[in-house]
């Protein structure tokens, strides 16, 4: 595949996924017919079980990082393969993908490390700020 076709191919991706996902959004709203006034919003009397949905969203997080992780060292492999049978000219070629990979792969096994530090960064303001 030439890479205009890939590069279409990942545009009616990208479009599709975004498609979807404008589909896919539910909003829960409720007209009650009198104005909001956000005074008078308590957190009195709330029975939501914010842990579930913190274990939920921790074990979403793992499944996806380790299958990019996965997905990033098989793609690796079967590069470092190509490059030893390839031809010099397809050397070159190798080389060249070989940075954007470096990065994306980088920021897949940095992503775990960087949501942390984000994560006790805003725990840690909303903590001190109330």
């Amino acid at each position: 595949m030439n890479k205009k076709k890939m590069e279409k191919v990942l545009s009616i991706i990208m479009i599709a996924i975004v498609i979807i996902f404008n589909v896919l959004t539910i909003v829960n709203a409720v007209d009650t017919g009198s104005k909001f006034e956000p005074s008078g919003v308590t957190g009195e009397g709330s029975t939501m079980d914010t842990g579930s949905v913190q274990n939920l969203g921790q074990s979403i997080f793992a499944v996806v990082r380790v299958a990019g992780i996965l997905i990033s060292v098989i793609i690796l492999v079967v590069l470092g393969i190509k490059y030893m049978m390839g031809s010099a000219e397809e050397k070159s070629e190798y080389k060249k993908t070989l940075l954007p990979y470096a990065i994306g792969a980088f920021l897949i096994f940095a992503a775990a490390n960087i949501s942390q530090i984000l994560y006790n960064a805003f725990v840690d303001f909303s903590a001190t700020g109330s």
